[in-house]
Order: structure tokens, then sequence, then C-alpha cells
């Protein structure tokens, strides 16, 4: 008996402290992109004319959002907590901090999930880089539940990096991705890397906010691990004017749009921004 409760105690403390593995390899992976993700030219500043190749209503969003003037940043960095996430239309219901990287010399992103599960620790890593994407799930700090990997989880994860593009404008100015305009307040993007492509449409509202990007290049992994393409929306909205000047959206979806019915699994705020030149 007393050796029993040695072991509960042992797993009890070892669920509690902050170490993780998982967030130590996040961390490591995170510390070794941002050294070698630098932009060519460090210190640059927006100016309008770098965006005037692009549809018209981006040049409004960039003006209206005020990152004309700020510095180009060679990553970018976003914070939720407390989010509201779905594990499949059948799956658990969790509460979330989510934490994302978005590099810009190349498409490159990862994303760290913390959470529990019956007040065992959950975490989730997303990951995509060089061209390869993955999902991995973690409960207990240790044990694997699932590791999503495959072309399609390749060009999902490119997806996911599209929908965030107007987030760090820098994005929009390498090769790698092309707009065309669809109407005043529509525009088709494509991205292209390693092989994969992928396209959507973002729509903006007449104040030339971004509120939505839709895509029918996102397969969603279905609970006996096949994977099924799915028109996928991400929505945004209530936009705030932060600390340094620029104007972000507090609040983010992701939507699986199922024929039967539209599926929010991801309904978060957005807690912070941040950038790195």
């Amino acid at each position: 008996m007393g050796i029993l409760l040695i072991i509960i105690g042992v797993v009890l403390i070892w669920f509690h402290i902050p170490y993780s593995p998982t967030k130590k390899s996040f961390s490591e992976d995170i510390e070794a992109l941002k050294k070698s993700n630098h932009l060519e030219e460090q210190g640059q500043i927006f100016k309008a004319e770098d965006f005037s190749h692009l549809p018209h209503v981006v040049q409004e969003y960039l003006k209206n959002c005020g990152y004309i003037g700020t510095h180009q940043m060679s990553y970018l960095k976003m914070e939720y907590y407390d989010v509201d996430f779905a594990q499949g239309k059948k799956g658990p219901k969790l509460k979330i901090d989510y934490t994302q990287y978005d590099f810009v010399s190349e498409p490159c992103r990862m994303a760290l999930i913390d959470s529990s599960m019956f007040g065992v620790p959950f975490e989730g890593y997303d990951y995509y880089e060089n061209g390869v994407g993955g999902m991995k799930g973690v409960i207990a700090k240790g044990i694997t539940l699932f590791d999503q990997k495959g072309s399609d989880m390749d060009k999902a994860c490119l997806a996911t990096y599209l929908a965030e593009c107007m987030f760090a404008p820098s994005i929009l100015l390498q090769d790698y991705i092309a707009f065309e305009e669809i109407s005043d307040y529509e525009v088709k993007a494509t991205i292209s890397y390693k092989g994969q492509t992928v396209s959507g449409i973002f729509t903006f509202n007449e104040q030339y906010e971004y509120i939505s990007f839709k895509t029918k290049d996102r397969a969603v992994a279905n609970n006996d691990g096949t994977m099924e393409y799915i028109p996928w929306t991400a929505q945004c909205g209530e936009y705030k004017i932060s600390d340094n000047g620029i104007k972000y959206p507090t609040k983010f979806k992701a939507i699986w749009n199922y024929p039967d019915e539209d599926f929010v699994y991801f309904d978060g705020t957005i807690s912070e921004v941040s950038y790195e030149e």
C-alpha cells in the first residue's frame, strides 16, 4: 500500500510540474528556427509601394490595420488562452492554451496545444517544416495518442499557414505566394512549396478587415485515421488596435463545412500577437 501511494504521488507531481518532453521539444525547435529563418535584409520598414502589385483590397487592409511604416518581420507569434477546442465531431471537447509560430523566409509553422483530459495533461504539437507537416497528440506527458502524417497532412498544414499570412505581411512579399482579385472584397491566394500547391479565398469587409478564408485543399483526419477533403473556413473579427498601433482581430474560429453542418472545432480569443525582425 505504501509503495502504491508513493507511485501515485510521483505521478501526480509529474503531472503538475511545468516540464514536459513535448514542451521541451517545441521550445528547442522554435529556438533553432528563429536562428535559421532571418530575412535577407533586416531592419526594413513596410512601405505602401512594397505591396503595389497586390490586389487593391489587400493594400487597403494593410493600410487600414496599420502595418505600413512598421518593421518587416521574420516570424509571427500568436497566443490564445482558454480556447474551446473539439477533437472531431464525436471527440471530447477541451479548453486549451494555444501558441503558434509562423516563419517567413520559407513556409514553416509550429503550434503547441496545452490542455488536460480528466486531470491528465494533454499536449498537441502541430508542425510544418521543409514541406513536411504533421499533428501529434500526447497524454500524461509521455503516451502518444496519435501522430498523423502524410501528403494530405502536408497540404493541410500548408493551407493553415496560408490562412494566417495576413497577420504577417512579410509573407505576402515572398515568391512562394500569389494573389488574384476575385471581387472588390475577395482575393484568391495560392501558395506553392516543395511540390505542394494549395489555394483559398480571402474575404474582407467594407472596413478592409480580413474576416474569412475558405479553402477546399485541407483534409480532416477521421477517427479511423483516414483523411477526407472537406471545405474549411477560418473566421476572424472584433478588431482592436494593439499597443504597437496595429489593428488585429481578437476572435478566431476554425470550421469544417460538412454537408450537413458547420462544425466549429476551434473558437478562441487571440491574447497576444508579437513579431521578430
